[in-house]
């Protein structure tokens, strides 16, 4: 493995390629749209058009009479977090969406994650309020290039991290979430060869807790995780002498932080590796003064939310995910009132991803 100072990268990862898929499929799918959130809607309000409470009470009559379930990533703006029926993180709103009863699945995310939920409720409405939100991570990789990987790799088993196109799962095996990634791949017999995609830093992540061999990583990131970097931690550890550490695994700092800590750079007993549904768990009951987080901004609200008596601060204040943000209040409004923008996955796509996707939601606890 490369200098951990350096962010860890694992001397086995295989090579990335930016397609632009996730953003060339939002924007087929919402040719001739104009665009929600294009009128200059702003976090208190709706396009000058209803505020606070009247938007929020809007947007729930509309929910209710669509028959529709608001879901929201833990990234959204604290707004959409507010309204929405369930914030949570992929795994979670992964078991949500399939639960679901309602007619309509309203995803405020990314559009892989509201393909996940068309995937796994395919007789469901899925409406994304926002086509255009992609995600960097998830344009590293293409189904081709998973296919001429396996191609090097016979035999191998392709675990996908959920962050992927609906084609890029369904030539996986087995899908994980950065909550249960390490468990997922433990789960392959030791002996079979393990292609990783597309994180490289959940990668070098999971095969430090495992310590596989066999483990191939290919070399994508998110570009906000990428940007937290292990000098940036330690200064603000410095600082924070007392504070806690949150780390995400896709963060270029977790695999860092993990070798920091057991050299004393860290305290390693305040420094932990958490999915954002694991930090939330762990808000609960935490005592500490000051906690950094090193996650994308959005989840400082839910943090915030689950304990108000501890200072909850960004390792990075610049962590913010521009896609994520993309779904404003008039987006989710808009959405409800003229049902768009619906989600399609091809029924053959969608039919071999859901056994990866489902692999996922059968591996047990978070």
């Amino acid at each position: 493995m490369d200098d951990p100072q350096a962010g860890g990268i694992p001397a086995g990862g295989e090579r990335a390629g930016r397609s632009g898929a996730a953003g060339e499929r939002a924007g087929r799918d919402g040719a001739g749209w104009s665009g929600a959130g294009r009128d200059g809607a702003g976090r208190d309000g709706v396009g000058g058009e209803l505020a606070g409470q009247d938007w929020a009470a809007e947007v729930r009559r509309l929910a209710a009479e669509r028959d529709a379930v608001i879901l929201a990533h833990n990234y959204q703006v604290p707004e959409i977090q507010d309204v929405a029926d369930h914030v949570g993180d992929s795994l979670a709103l992964s078991r949500l969406a399939a639960a679901s009863t309602a007619s309509v699945i309203v995803f405020a995310g990314v559009y892989f994650m509201a393909e996940t939920a068309k995937i796994l409720a395919p007789d469901r409405t899925v409406l994304i309020p926002e086509p255009r939100a992609g995600c960097s991570l998830a344009d590293t990789i293409t189904a081709q290039q998973v296919r001429d990987w396996k191609a090097e790799h016979p035999g191998a088993a392709v675990v996908a991290y959920v962050n992927t196109s609906a084609e890029v799962k369904a030539e996986s095996d087995l899908c994980c979430t950065s909550a249960n990634a390490a468990q997922i791949v433990a789960s392959i017999p030791e002996h079979q060869e393990v292609l990783f995609l597309p994180d490289q830093f959940l990668g070098a992540y999971v095969q430090r807790v495992t310590g596989r061999a066999n483990l191939h990583i290919w070399l994508g990131e998110c570009h906000v995780h990428a940007g937290i970097s292990p000098a940036e931690l330690r200064r603000k550890a410095a600082a924070e002498p007392a504070a806690e550490l949150f780390i995400h695994p896709e963060c270029g700092c977790a695999t860092a932080a993990l070798w920091q800590a057991g050299e004393g750079d860290l305290p390693a007993d305040r420094t932990r590796i958490l999915s954002t549904g694991g930090m939330l768990d762990a808000a609960r009951t935490a005592t500490a003064p000051t906690v950094l987080v090193a996650t994308e901004t959005g989840m400082l609200h839910q943090l915030r939310r689950a304990n108000p008596a501890v200072r909850w601060e960004a390792a990075n204040p610049d962590a913010v995910c521009r896609y994520m943000k993309m779904t404003t209040p008039a987006a989710l409004l808009r959405c409800l009132r003229e049902g768009i923008t619906e989600v399609t996955v091809d029924p053959g796509v969608a039919a071999r991803a859901r056994r990866a996707v489902q692999a996922m939601l059968t591996a047990g606890a978070r």
